[in-house]
This record gives C-alpha cells, structure tokens and sequence, in this order.
C-alpha cells in the first residue's frame, strides 16, 4: 500500500519584490556604468558592466522560475515546475562561469598593451556598484538558508560587490602610481574571486538536477531512522531528491510483518520526516515480508554512506 503525504514547502515570503527590487536596481546600474566606462575606455568598467548585464538576466530567469514553482500541478507535470528553479540555478551558475571567461580573456589582452584609464571616475562608479550589489544581496539574505535559487541570486550580488570593491582598490592604486595595467589586473583577479563562488552553486545546482540526494539531508542516517521505527523490520528502495529548491521528496518500501500500521501511523512518520528531515513530500509502501521478496529490495546496490 502506498501513502503520499505532501506538504508543500511555500516559496519564501518576499522573494518575488526582492527580485524585483534586484532588476531595477541593477540594470539601472549597469546603464550607468557602462556610459562611464565607454567614455574613458576603462576595461574593468566595461567588464563589471558586462558581469552585471549577465546579472540581470540571471535574475530574471530565477525570478521566472520561482513564478513557475508556484504553479499548481497538472496531468502532465504532476510534481508542478517546482524543478524550474533547480534548471534556474544551474543557468545563473553557468552564465557567471561564461562571463568570468570572457572578462579574463580580454584582461589579459589588455595586459600586454595597457591604456590609460583616470582612475577617479572608476574609483567613485565602482563605489556606487559597492552600494547597488551588497543591498541586492542582502535583499536574498533571509531566503537563501532554505532556497538554493535565491542561494544563487546572493552568492552573484555578493560577488559583484567584491568584484566593485576590487575594481576601487585598483582605481586607488591607479591614482597613487600611474600604473595602467593595474585595470586590467583588478579585472583578473576579481574574476577568480567570482568563479569560485559560481562554481560552488554549479556543483550544488547540477547534483539536483541530476536527482542527487540534497546536501541537506544525510540519506544513512535516514535510512536508520526509517528502520528503527516500531514495526519495520527493514528498509529497501529508499530515494530521496528534489523536487525544487526548497521541496524535497521521498520514496521508500518499509517491510513490517505485524502488518500494516494503518494511516495514522503513516501520517504521523510523513509529519516527522518534514520536521526532521525537511521532506515534505514522502511516498511510502508497506510490505509484510511474507511473500515473494520486493523485485525492488536490491534495486541499490551502493553503500549509502557514500557522498558521490
């Protein structure tokens, strides 16, 4: 017998004007700065301006996709969109990663052959950018401890102000030596500064798209759990993954041979799994062992305890 018990867990409260908030200010922003940097042919300017264009349209894609998630189910797609804001993540990661790339693939250029840049117009847009990119963030601070897209949406507004930041200790240094080729120097470096981030949120985005057990739940013990409840004498076919980025699912066969423990013993183990576990989407199959084994009962042959 299988019993689904789904809590939905809401998308969290004020992220859609926290999305709007980061558009408006950032594309506001970037028009700024990229008029600044057209006009004295500052690379680390022009760089930021890019990386900031590729912010908005990341943000635009996480905030589309957390609309979708909260689109109720239909015949076709009956776990919902809620898996958009996963594919959301991993697009934000990727277009950071990208645009790292071509940031540095210029810089370097520019290495070689160094422009002069005044340094006090960088100095105070990219002051500003400092202002624009840490309030984005901190409009993500709250959801991001429990939404792997806003979790990205912060990591990108955060790195954008140490890429700002960056790009104002250059500008700095370029008004106290003269030295040309430190716009282009600040533009690697913070570059290095923003894949590293990106490629956390990659790593994170790409194992849920590929059904990964969530970092957040330990699968073992789990397993344990389930199989120390009253009752169950054994625990086969367990899988756990994300329906979203803020829903986590369950399957699992529990083998009791006292005989079924009736729905309100179910109920009260999908209410424990959402509290213990953050699982609010849990499908489970009694079984009482005294048949054929479960064609399933050795469908994992992998030790659990294993984190790849």
């Amino acid at each position: 017998m299988a019993h689904d018990h789904a809590r939905e867990a809401a998308t969290p409260s004020g992220i859609g004007v926290a999305f709007k908030w980061a558009v408006a200010l950032n594309v506001s922003y970037v028009a700024v700065e990229a008029t600044v940097g057209f006009a004295i042919g500052s690379l680390a300017l022009l760089a930021d301006a890019a990386h900031n264009l590729t912010d908005v349209a990341g943000l635009l894609i996480a905030w589309g996709a957390t609309v979708a998630a909260q689109r109720p189910p239909t015949a076709r797609f009956s776990y919902g969109l809620g898996r958009s804001t996963i594919l959301a993540a991993l697009a934000n990661a990727i277009a950071i990663l990208v645009g790292v790339g071509a940031v540095v693939w210029d810089a370097i250029g520019r290495l070689s052959v160094p422009v002069e840049v005044p340094g006090l117009p960088v100095l105070l847009t990219a002051a500003g950018g400092i202002g624009v990119n840490a309030g984005t963030a901190v409009l993500f601070a709250k959801s991001r401890r429990h939404d792997l897209n806003a979790e990205g949406a912060f990591l990108h507004m955060a790195a954008d102000a140490a890429v700002s930041a960056g790009v104002v200790l250059a500008a700095l240094a370029m008004l106290i030596t003269g030295w040309a080729w430190l716009d282009p120097l600040a533009a690697i470096l913070v570059s290095g500064v923003v894949a590293w981030t990106a490629f956390g949120l990659f790593k994170s985005s790409l194992g849920l798209s590929l059904d990964a057990v969530p970092a957040s739940v330990n699968q073992a013990e789990l397993r344990r759990w389930l199989a120390d409840q009253p009752g169950v004498a054994d625990v086969h076919d367990l899988h756990v993954w994300a329906l979203s980025t803020t829903q986590t699912a369950l399957t699992a066969h529990l083998v009791m041979p006292g005989g079924h423990p009736g729905d309100a013993f179910l109920d009260r183990l999908a209410d424990a799994l959402d509290e213990r576990f953050g699982i609010g989407h849990a499908a489970l199959q009694i079984e009482l062992g005294n048949g054929p084994e479960c064609r399933l009962a050795r469908s994992q042959p992998f030790d659990d305890r294993s984190t790849t």
